[in-house]
């Protein structure tokens, strides 16, 4: 079976450290691919230290994938040697259905993720883009638009498609008002795609420290939460508010910035559940949404737009080796905006 190298957690009290492991086989419908670059997720530091309580160890994290296509099974039609690819969070679905509704595949059973996840035989657990090569189904392989850099794209097939999926579902575009929580890895790609859709997009963080950036990035407006005239100053303002923080704030307070039929969405997780009150709803007929990544028919619709538009992530490249530094400066939100580790580093 083909060798790859990268690094891992054995356990959840271990930093990641070098893991060389075994690729599972190509098979007929196969891609592999040589890993140029890989995003670093909150969820991976999340995932490393089972604060989900859903790790399976050795943890190679990694779904934030770009690089190029080394070789292909006999059945591909998609790709071919020398294309430039991305993997995001999941690398195969439904696999207990007789069919699959591409349209919402991240949402029905079976998902196999990227990594810490068991494939379809049940016993090959998946690990993830910290490493050299993957082998992916070819439906679950997306293409890269040529015009985009690997680096700057890797942190398109998890923040990017995150923030796309809301914003399309939910129809941003002209003449709407959407906020977004949160100038982070995932704000700030919900600042770039809203403003390309041609919403009016507003950046509510706890600060101005990152206002610059927010303007620079298509923000019309920027507001610092931490002022309480925001609140008053913005009630009944969005069509649409998109939250990215997993902090805990009072969302009865961002429910009253919108409109009538206004949607608040949930993209972040607080550690506690948060008290919702029914007339920040009721007497506007507000709503209160979650969504999660994209389909892999959404995602390359993100990318295809993307291309488009010139749009990737504002990134900092890192070797692999300062990976434990990056997953503690992550927590202090000392990053702007999405950590990217070079493969290239794995051999240095």
């Amino acid at each position: 079976m083909p060798i790859a190298k990268g690094y891992a957690a054995t356990d959840a009290n271990t930093p990641l450290a070098p893991f060389t492991f075994e690729r599972r086989e190509p098979n007929d419908d196969d891609v592999v691919i040589s890993i140029k670059y890989c995003g670093v997720c909150h969820s991976d530091i999340h995932q490393s230290r089972n604060e989900w309580g859903i790790s399976i160890f050795p943890l190679g994290p990694g779904h934030e994938i770009a690089g190029v296509v080394t070789a292909v099974g006999s059945k591909v039609t998609k790709f071919k040697v020398g294309d430039h690819v991305g993997v995001g969070c999941f690398v195969d679905s439904c696999v207990h259905c007789q069919s699959r509704d591409v349209d919402i595949e991240q949402y029905l059973p079976g998902l196999v993720q990227t990594y810490s996840s068991l494939e379809a035989d049940g016993k090959t657990v998946t690990q993830g883009g910290y490493s050299d090569s993957i082998v992916v189904k070819e439906g679950y392989v997306l293409s890269i638009p040529d015009n985009l850099p690997l680096d700057a794209a890797a942190p398109l097939l998890c923040a990017g498609i995150t923030l796309y999926s809301p914003l399309a579902h939910w129809k941003a575009g002209p003449g709407k008002k959407v906020a977004i929580v949160g100038m982070g890895g995932l704000g700030h790609m919900g600042v770039k795609l809203g403003a390309a859709m041609g919403a009016d997009v507003t950046v509510l963080s706890q600060t101005l420290s990152k206002k610059e950036d927010g303007l620079r990035l298509g923000a019309k407006d920027y507001y610092a939460t931490s002022d309480a005239e925001t609140f008053k100053k913005l009630q009944g303002t969005f069509d649409l508010i998109i939250c990215t923080v997993s902090v805990d704030i009072d969302w009865n307070a961002y429910l009253n910035l919108l409109k009538v039929d206004g949607t608040m969405v949930l993209l972040g997780v607080p550690e506690k559940p948060v008290p919702v009150h029914a007339f920040a709803l009721i007497p506007h007929r507000r709503n209160l949404a979650g969504s999660m990544i994209g389909s892999i028919k959404e995602t390359q619709e993100m990318l295809d737009f993307c291309g488009k538009h010139n749009i990737t992530s504002e990134i900092e490249l890192i070797d692999i080796k300062d990976i434990n530094k990056a997953y503690d400066r992550v927590l202090k939100s000392d990053v702007r905006y999405r950590f990217v580790i070079d493969m290239a580093t794995l051999d240095a």
